[in-house]
């Protein structure tokens, strides 16, 4: 009833992930088409997870990426070495003055607000982490020699180039190699497959990176899309899916790739932009295992809240290793973040274990 993790005294890192880390710039109440100011923080879908866990959990995390050796790329790491993530796995790239062949990612994000949902508006063509490639990291001297506990990367940074896909089969493989465990979290996105191949492409991607994969996150149009699972169940108008044919879906997914150890997905139910029902549900070993539920939890920004999931859940696994405890945690800590700005979590563990007793938001004084 436990994942095979590896002790913290063989290894330099807890966790570590993959992605591109952007600058989000949020016009906070207002709207991106009449900002005037925004606000700036650094967000990606992966490397969330190392932040969320070193910040709120006090893991030892690091991420592999790239930017542009410029203001903007030293802006971003500035943010990420504020949260305590090791940036000596960044590869720079040499700026070439105008952004012509390399850049930095952008990320325009509203947060939407009752009847008015949230909006992304992503600025990432030819972005130094989008060109990075196999062979761009060693990972015998990573994942062989230093020792990594985790390692978490996601469909996001797979489908930004054919060259991003082939480094995170690269790594999964990698990783798996030296024992490390992976998690990888499907994040289909429509509008990022859609130059490199589309759906077909999508598929055979995500279907490769599975097969070495042992944490499987994703919700019901992720495994629908990037692994091509039928689902039924699925309320469109109300945009959840129910605990039911989640399990459903991930029978079928588990008997196909036999390797999965842990599958998950939060279960909401979005009844407005600023409050949804809330909760998570986790399978492993043949049994589930279901979060308390948060109904009509109020959400500030809902941006990340999958992210901060799934680090809760790893932190699960790493510091208890148990399924109901991972579930727990990953419920609880991604609640929290809907509750803050940003795309990363502003919560504590002392508050994420509060609410996972059943806290309220009584004052704290």
């Amino acid at each position: 009833m436990s994942l095979k993790i590896r002790p913290p005294s063989e290894c330099a890192l807890d966790q570590l992930s993959l992605g591109e880390v952007m600058l989000r710039l949020d016009p906070g109440e207002g709207r991106i088409r009449t900002a005037r100011a925004f606000t700036a923080w650094e967000g990606g879908g992966e490397y969330n997870t190392s932040r969320g866990l070193r910040k709120c959990f006090g893991l030892r995390t690091a991420v592999c990426t790239a930017f542009v050796d410029n203001e903007v790329g030293h802006l971003i790491e500035d943010f990420i070495m504020q949260g305590g993530v090791s940036t000596e796995f960044i590869r720079w790239r040499q700026d070439d003055g105008i952004g012509r062949t390399v850049r930095n990612g952008l990320n325009f994000t509203e947060r939407g607000f009752g009847l008015r949902g949230a909006v992304g508006v992503p600025d990432r063509g030819n972005t130094a982490a989008s060109q990075l490639k196999p062979g761009d990291f060693d990972w015998e001297e990573i994942f062989g020699r230093r020792g990594v506990r985790w390692f978490h990367t996601g469909g996001i940074f797979a489908a930004l180039s054919e060259s991003t896909a082939a480094l995170t089969v690269e790594a999964v493989k990698a990783a798996k190699k030296h024992g490390t465990i992976v998690s990888y979290d499907l994040n289909y996105r429509p509008s990022l497959w859609k130059t490199i191949g589309g759906l077909k492409k999508a598929q055979e991607v995500n279907r490769e990176i599975a097969r070495h994969v042992d944490v499987m996150i994703g919700n019901e149009e992720d495994f629908t899309a990037s692994l091509g699972f039928e689902v039924k169940g699925v309320d469109e108008k109300l945009s959840h899916i129910e605990s039911g044919a989640f399990k459903a879906m991930i029978e079928t997914a588990v008997a196909a790739y036999p390797n999965f150890k842990v599958a998950a997905t939060t279960l909401r139910r979005v009844i407005t932009a600023t409050k949804n029902d809330w909760s998570a549900i986790l399978w492993h070993d043949g049994l589930f295992y279901e979060s308390r539920k948060y109904p009509e939890l109020e959400i500030l920004d809902r941006v990340g809240g999958g992210d901060s999931f799934a680090s809760g859940l790893s932190f699960g696994f790493l510091s208890k290793n148990d399924p109901q405890a991972a579930v727990d945690y990953g419920a609880a800590h991604g609640a929290l973040a809907s509750t803050t700005p940003g795309d990363t979590s502003m919560a504590t563990q002392k508050e994420v274990e509060a609410l996972m007793k059943g806290g309220s938001a009584r004052v704290v004084r």
